[in-house]
């Protein structure tokens, strides 16, 4: 796949929480667009995508100058109230071009100086280790919410060829729980898995959040099915799994082995 990336430099970074993130009073996206481009993905149908005319997830928007302004902004925000940050709402924050370009870890770093109220980390990506140090300084302030659709890997491979393997994922929380660092799986959107899923979450984590299109989506699914997902589903023979009640057989089999204050339905499992 080629990518084109685009260096841009915003005069904002912080946007007011709303909708499914109201509970926050700003989510934070250090990139616009998302190589992993994952096939569910409900930013392929909002107008940050929809108004380009490139296939979701064949181009980035490099935030250039983020450190600088998200400082400005952060010291702002905190004379009005409690500063609570979800990082990020519409981009994987640590997607493979940060590698290089170190945008999150640039705006980790004001926040380690000034440290909002909280914070909340959501990614499917290995690299979010490399910052295990600068979260450490967040202490209790922070959670990093990684997404675990499934624990197949040719599920994995069949709606999101692009992203961090699954194994990836797992090792990663484990190293974080090494460094203290408060953690969550996201089971978002929720993906075909095998009854040994809970089981094998239960000695990495002790927070799960379960959620799917229906719920999680921002529309009740809409924007989803708007994507021809179906036809993923239909291909494996799995439509069943394509349904709202489908999360209701995860949960079930997640009770067996977490604890009801360690399980999460949809928004309330993104809530600081």
């Amino acid at each position: 796949m080629t990518v084109q990336y685009l260096y841009k430099t915003p005069k904002t970074l912080l946007n007011k929480g709303t909708g499914f993130l109201s509970g926050y009073s700003h989510s934070l996206n250090p990139y616009t667009g998302c190589t992993f481009a994952c096939s569910y993905c409900y930013v392929r149908q909002m107008p940050v995508s929809t108004f380009r005319s490139a296939e979701w997830g064949t181009w980035v928007d490099i935030k250039k100058e983020a450190a600088v302004t998200f400082q400005k902004e952060l010291r702002r925000a905190r004379v009005k109230g409690p500063v609570t940050i979800f990082m990020s709402s519409s981009t994987d924050p640590y997607q493979p071009i940060e590698h290089k370009e170190k945008v999150t870890q640039s705006l980790l770093e004001v926040m380690v100086d000034n440290p909002p109220d909280f914070l909340l980390v959501q990614t499917r990506s290995p690299l979010v280790s490399r910052d295990i140090m600068l979260l450490q300084q967040l202490g209790a302030k922070v959670r990093v919410s990684m997404t675990v659709e499934t624990d197949r890997e040719d599920i994995r491979k069949h709606f999101a060829p692009y992203a961090p393997p699954i194994q990836a994922r797992l090792k990663t929380l484990q190293l974080l729980a090494k460094f203290g660092i408060p953690t969550q799986v996201a089971i978002a959107p929720l993906l075909p898995s095998s009854k040994r899923f809970a089981e094998m979450l239960r000695p990495l984590v002790n927070r799960v959040c379960v959620d799917d299109y229906f719920m999680g989506d921002g529309s009740g699914g809409k924007r989803t099915r708007n994507l021809g997902l179906q036809a993923l589903y239909k291909n494996l023979g799995m439509e069943e799994w394509y349904h709202p009640s489908a999360y209701q057989l995860v949960y079930e089999q997640m009770r067996q082995h977490f604890s009801e204050d360690e399980l999460y339905i949809s928004q309330k499992g993104f809530e600081p």
